[in-house]
């Protein structure tokens, strides 16, 4: 049988807040997520040995493969599908690791899919649903791989339907860490940071099917990134990046994705964010930069 292939499409938090912290830890939080067109793809070839192997420009990036979220989706899936058929994973890595975009989330859910086609398993079963979540908060939403409004702890997902939005995508360099970006936001357990009643009434006004690019720059610009502020700490190259995409021409909206270092600018159209992109590079060569489409 030949390799089955699938895209781990780059996740991009177009709003994230963080509602608090669970008396057990984790944070609940509400995200508006998009998905671009740039992603990593992964082959998988059936076989009696689970293995991983890492191609591409960024595969060195990827650290040990024992750790990858590939192998620990497909183990755990494993776990509660009997007779699980797997094989030999191929990685061809393209996206920047620990970036805010969810490279090794979109990974692993292009590694349940894969399972999921060779074991005839819907995208619905409950075994699926569940290993997603296990695996990391981004996980459910990367399985789907389409816009939502995202809550809780990554489990509630509620399907969006934005407008094809031109976009630049920008990454410096630097890895940020999603533990230290939350250490830094500082809230103790069972601490609330926004009343639970104000992010169910954001998370309800989003722009209905049809909506416009205005429309939803206009309700996006209206939210935030409550981890930008503690991630640009961390790394205040962050802060530059935001002002090289605020420099460019026709750039709507310009923020932060997820914990960072990756940031997005949404612009009217394709040539707008084409020549944005040339001029971040000529300016930052040593940058990560992609022209493209959110949607």
């Amino acid at each position: 049988m030949s390799g089955l292939v699938e895209e781990g499409r780059a996740k991009v938090n177009l709003t994230l807040r963080v509602v608090g912290r669970r008396t057990d830890g984790y944070h609940d939080l509400e995200s508006v997520v998009a998905f671009a067109d740039c992603a990593d793809r992964l082959t998988l070839t059936p076989g009696a040995e689970l293995t991983l192997k890492t191609v591409g420009p960024l595969a060195t990036a990827c650290g040990e493969l024992s750790d990858n979220l590939v192998l620990k989706a497909a183990r755990l899936l494993g776990e509660v599908v009997p007779g699980l058929k797997a094989g030999a994973f191929l990685l061809e890595k393209v996206l920047p690791v620990a970036a805010g975009i969810g490279g090794g989330s979109a990974d692993a859910a292009a590694a349940l899919r894969l399972l999921a086609r060779l074991n005839n398993l819907p995208l619905d079963d409950e075994r699926l649903q569940e290993v997603a979540l296990e695996v990391g908060a981004d996980v459910p939403v990367c399985l789907v791989s389409r816009a939502c409004d995202m809550t809780g702890v990554g489990d509630n997902l509620l399907p969006l339907s934005p407008p094809i939005m031109p976009s630049v995508l920008v990454n410096p360099g630097v890895p940020v860490a999603t533990r230290d970006v939350f250490a830094a936001l500082g809230l103790r357990h069972g601490e609330l940071r926004v009343g639970v009643g104000d992010v169910m009434t954001e998370a309800s006004s989003w722009p209905e099917e049809g909506g416009s690019l205005e429309e939803w720059v206009e309700a996006l610009a209206a939210g935030t990134n409550d981890l930008e502020e503690p991630a640009m700490r961390i790394q205040p190259v962050i802060g530059e990046v935001i002002a090289a995409l605020n420099a460019t021409n026709g750039a709507w909206l310009a923020r932060m994705s997820g914990s960072g270092a990756t940031c997005f600018a949404v612009y009217e159209n394709t040539a707008e964010a084409r020549r944005a992109a040339d001029k971040i590079r000529s300016e930052h060569p040593a940058w990560w930069v992609h022209a493209g489409t959110l949607s």
